[in-house]
């Protein structure tokens, strides 16, 4: 659980992202809970790692605070939406899903990373075309 936990901290203040893609599959693969009760134990375990992470990039003038409060305030329903379909779909199929998702991320951003002129983008700070 150390490890797991400390991992996602690093993870999410260098990424960005909530800790979760090490979360849940740490939680079912090491700690062997479900994949219900291990994406609902990251969803706790995410609150203070979002603060954390939101205080010390606010700090580096990093956070569009009127953006985040939108996505923020938009997520609430989204999750409780979710946690409703979460509870109605077969842990395994609630599994695949989430793998599904993680392979979908991992393309995208290996798409992007080969594009043509991504690298010098990159590099020079500018960001990257849409």
């Amino acid at each position: 659980m150390i490890a797991i936990g400390l991992a996602a901290g690093v993870v999410a203040g260098l990424l960005g992202v909530g800790g979760g893609v090490l979360f849940v599959p740490g939680l079912v693969l090491l700690v062997g809970l479900s994949q219900h009760h291990a994406e609902a134990t990251s969803l706790l375990a995410i609150v203070p790692v979002a603060i954390v992470g939101t205080y010390r990039q606010d700090r580096y003038g990093n956070v569009r605070r009127s953006d985040a409060l939108l996505l923020g305030s938009l997520s609430i329903v989204g999750a409780a939406g979710g946690v409703v379909l979460a509870n109605a779909l077969s842990g395994a199929l609630l599994r695949d899903a989430f793998a599904g998702l993680m392979v979908l991320v991992a393309a995208q951003l290996t798409h992007r990373a080969l594009r043509p002129g991504a690298a010098r983008a990159a590099s020079a700070g500018a960001p990257e075309e849409r």
